[in-house]
């Protein structure tokens, strides 16, 4: 007990910032580093949806603005970059590389001119190749190549910015969340908007595949643990267990007491990619963000055997069951208003 009023005691002093505090990810872990009795401070673009009541400081700017980032890097500690844009419909204006390229490129520098101690860098699961699909994937994996989604390849020039950094002599490490679910989601989030539509009984039709899905609850402990433990320059895949979304549609279903309707076709995603494009379409006109497209149907052609033994032997990363993450997940949309 001692030891532990120490460390709070400690970690009291030192600035920890969060770029992307906002978001799924970045508000849990903002959560998570004040349970801890830390001093956050965080990066705010927009909204601070998520964040309100919360006792942090807040410096408004931009990863695209230099000089917001060195007034908010100044006398951290520890920088979390979570700051990036997801996107499953390409990069038709270029935002997607120039916030997940270029804005990680500025926060190296200013990590770098702030003397910044470690960098805790969000990548994805994404900046991987997902094939051959029949054999494990782990931190060895090659990253995706030029054809793969907008998205893809922007995470995985990212990572090169950082490897740039560390260099220069950047003390940092890398974390590959999967696909996140979990509590505390605002937005709500691209996975947030279909469990929801499941548990309204609002998606009569899913299609086959699935993901590697992990509880943000859990990607949060593997980020402050690889702050703590993590080796410089190594990366640490974050994941949980790979799920059918026929399987997530039946927990949700189970989750609601089986009191909405589940969904009665389930399209093979090779011809669910055909009519893809009409969906995109639709929601350009509604203006709306789609949430099956192309690049989700590529997305969802997913590698099954993620491999987390890196994560867990050096970070002492545990993933909890799915089953309590979308029960947990689905209880707290409810509680909030969104179900």
């Amino acid at each position: 007990m001692f030891v532990l009023l120490v460390l709070q005691l400690f970690a009291g002093f030192s600035v920890v910032v969060v770029t992307g505090a906002s978001g799924h990810i970045g508000n849990n872990l903002v959560r998570a580093l004040l349970n801890e009795g830390r001093r956050v401070r965080v990066l705010v673009h927009r909204s601070d949806q998520g964040l309100e009541g919360l006792d942090l400081e807040r410096v408004q700017g931009d990863v695209l603005d230099y000089a917001s980032l060195c007034k908010a890097f100044d006398g951290a500690e520890t920088v979390f970059h979570l700051a990036a844009i997801i996107s499953i419909v390409g990069d038709r204006d270029g935002r997607v590389a120039k916030t997940n390229i270029g804005g990680t490129a500025n926060v190296v520098r200013a990590c770098l001119e702030c003397k910044v101690k470690r960098l805790v860098h969000f990548s994805s699961i994404h900046a991987f190749s997902q094939q051959p699909l029949d054999e494990p994937l782990d931190e060895t994996r090659k990253r995706v190549e030029s054809r793969a989604p907008a998205y893809d390849r922007s995470k995985a020039l990212g990572e090169l910015e950082v490897k740039k950094g560390i260099e220069k002599g950047l003390d940092a490490v890398i974390v590959h969340p999967t696909a996140v679910i979990g509590p505390n989601d605002f937005r709500p989030s691209r996975m947030g908007r279909t469990l929801i539509a499941l548990a309204k009984g609002r998606m009569p039709v899913i299609v086959t595949g699935g993901f590697d899905f992990v509880d943000v609850r859990d990607v949060v402990v593997g980020a402050i643990s690889a702050e703590r433990r993590g080796r410089c320059g190594e990366h640490y895949l974050l994941g949980g267990r790979w799920a059918s979304v026929k399987e997530v549609s039946s927990l949700v279903h189970k989750a609601m007491d089986c009191k909405v309707r589940k969904p009665f076709i389930c399209l093979p995603l090779s011809l669910a990619k055909v009519f893809a494009p009409i969906g995109e379409m639709a929601a350009r006109i509604a203006k709306t963000e789609p949430l099956f497209t192309r690049e989700a149907m590529i997305a969802l052609n997913a590698n099954k055997n993620i491999v987390t033994l890196k994560a867990r032997r050096e970070l002492g990363y545990s993933p909890r069951p799915l089953e309590e993450t979308i029960s947990d997940t689905v209880m707290w949309f409810m509680q909030n208003g969104y179900i």
